[in-house]
């Protein structure tokens, strides 16, 4: 390689790592936060004289309204917090009396470094799970010491009779109890969200708002944004049947007042997600924080004001993995035991868009890989083979056009120099040197065209495959597909997030100069520099910015090559035969 190029490389190397850090550093993205004014109310304890309604107010999970009988507080309120456990085949959860919010809500069946897969994830004492704001998202939490009712294995209540002063200095009293439902093997809960009052009780209203209920501040996995690129948290709901994506940039807050069917918040592998039947008035998106803290990814969901002294709510929340089989039987009221239809939360899958079709038989095609193999490496392998295979011919017609091309350059360059004060003319006679050689410019360009759908397809897929979580692929190397290989760990980090040594990237980046050496062809002295720099330069680049990618995406990009380079051997030869035949003297 020359003097030159190898300058030009470290220095085109520096420059891209050097602007990503300046605007990283220096210019981040900004988003206005939106704030809702709204009046917040003053929330008092009511104590035992108020004669409100209790424990009566946890209803049978079949019931939709609250019990007809209602019945005084019974004993003093709990002095301390205390903390109740509930466990299905699924999940393990933990709720605190205070608020009667959950702490805890961990996937049995999920594991990560630290162990199960926690749901309510960077819960501290000011920011638990599920807990109520009376009023829109901006308001406090509701942080008094509920009394606790436990109705069932998998149900629990939580009720406490409180009073509201409002702006104007008016009180209302009433008891708000929650009430927790779960299923022995679903990975949905039912959240009764009950207001009893009295008979001077009027409703609740503060602003445009009744109450809020937030989920927890981070989901699990835990993971660290700048280390690891290819997790991340995203917000999203469905509208009229659309799934619509959200940004919230980190330490800002996206109030949503589109009328969504559910609204939720999800990583690569895990999502929660809500699916009201209470009347919502607007959804919020925060990624605040508390000082220190890593940004938070918490969704809080709005009630329209509440009319009257009594009201049941019914909410139901979706945490649990990321994956097909799990959210498709929402859509079918047999299939779940909520009688929820046509939830379309599938629509949740982190899929490639309008390529999602393709991605799914790519999936389907790569299961039935899997079933003869049992090996989810060896089914991306296969796959790739198949891929190749499929698109052989387009790979070959694409091989002759850059050959074609060759031949008739000289002649291109000729008319461009002599024609080049005279467009009308140039474009003239380069038509007439197309239909003479029979070169189309655009054939060596439209096989690579059809097949970029089928790539993007297949990089989602083996990125966010739920099924390469944890996935073995060769014992002591790659042991989970879902994140990047290692034979060594430095013990420290080194710049650009490199805190492991990783073969698959070298051996990809090895996989791509020999591609690009066999798949070069010749040209001019300025072609030449930049197809060097494709050559050497690129790979170098993709090194870096696939070095934590995921083992299963670099399997396929690595195999890839190496079939590609098979295949261009395979089609060098043909077309040499092909030419000497051509050029042999008939006999």
């Amino acid at each position: 390689m020359e003097k030159n190029t190898i300058i030009a490389i470290l220095l085109s190397t520096l420059v891209v790592v050097a602007t990503l850090f300046v605007q990283a550093k220096f210019f981040p993205p900004t988003q206005a936060v939106t704030k809702t004014e709204t009046q917040q109310p003053v929330i008092a304890d009511a104590g035992e004289s108020q004669g409100i309604a209790a424990s009566s107010a946890l209803v049978d999970s079949g019931d939709s309204a609250i019990a007809g009988v209602v019945t005084t507080i019974e004993g003093k309120a709990p002095a301390a917090e205390e903390r109740v456990v509930i466990e299905t085949d699924l999940v393990k959860v933990e709720f605190t009396n205070k608020g009667g919010d959950i702490v805890s809500y961990k996937l049995k069946k999920h594991l990560d470094k630290d162990g199960e897969v926690e749901m309510a994830d960077a819960v501290t004492a000011g920011n638990r799970a599920f807990s109520i704001i009376l009023g829109d998202a901006n308001g406090p939490v509701i942080d008094q010491l509920f009394n606790v009712k436990r109705i069932s294995d998998t149900e629990i209540g939580f009720f406490k009779a409180i009073t509201v002063r409002g702006t104007d200095g008016k009180e209302q009293t009433f008891t708000l109890a929650k009430q927790y439902s779960f299923k022995p093997d679903d990975y949905v809960f039912e959240l009764k969200v009950i207001i009893d009052g009295d008979s001077a009780m009027t409703g609740l209203q503060f602003g445009n708002a009744g109450y809020t209920i937030r989920t927890s501040p981070q989901i699990g996995p835990r993971y660290e944004a700048k280390k690891d690129k290819y997790e991340f948290r995203r917000f999203f709901h469905l509208v009229n049947g659309k799934k619509k994506n959200t940004t919230v940039n980190a330490g800002q807050t996206k109030l949503v007042t589109d009328k969504w069917s559910w609204a939720g918040v999800g990583g690569k592998y895990f999502i929660i997600a809500a699916l009201p039947e209470a009347p919502v008035q607007s959804a919020t998106y925060s990624t605040l924080s508390e000082p220190g803290a890593a940004p938070n990814a918490q969704l809080f969901v709005t009630r329209t004001p509440v009319a009257g002294n009594r009201q049941t709510d019914v909410w139901r929340f979706y945490v649990g993995p990321r994956t097909e089989k799990d959210l498709v039987r929402y859509n079918l009221m047999a299939n779940n035991p909520y009688g929820l239809n046509d939830t379309q939360l599938d629509k949740a899958l982190e899929s490639s868009g309008i390529l999602a079709p393709l991605e799914r038989l790519l999936k389907w095609i790569m299961e039935l890989f899997y079933k003869v193999v049992k090996n989810w490496g060896v089914s991306i392998i296969l796959l790739t083979v198949l891929t190749r295979l499929l698109f052989f011919p387009l790979t070959r017609k694409s091989s002759e056009a850059s050959v074609k091309m060759q031949e008739v350059q000289p002649r291109i360059q000729e008319i461009q120099e002599k024609y080049r004060g005279n467009p009308q003319k140039l474009n003239e006679e380069m038509a007439k040197l197309y239909q003479a050689t029979g070169y189309n410019p655009v054939s060596g360009c439209l096989p690579l065209l059809i097949q970029f759908p089928l790539i993007f397809a297949m990089y989602n897929l083996f990125n966010n495959y739920f099924e390469f979580r944890g996935a073995m692929f060769i014992p002591g190397w790659i042991p989970d597909l879902s994140r990047g290989d290692s034979v060594l760990s430095f013990g420290y980090t080194l710049p650009l997030n490199i805190s492991e040594l990783r073969l698959l990237p070298i051996i990809y980046v090895i996989s791509q100069l020999v591609y690009g050496k066999v798949t070069q062809t010749p040209g001019t002295t300025q072609q030449n520099s930049t197809m060097k720099f494709m050559m050497y330069g690129m790979p170098l680049i993709f090194f870096f910015i696939f070095y934590n990618a995921p083992s299963g995406l670099l399997i396929y990009w690595t195999f890839s090559n190496v079939l590609t380079m098979g295949q261009q051997v395979i089609i060098n030869r043909m077309m040499h035969r092909k030419k000497a035949a051509s050029a042999a003297p008939a006999k």
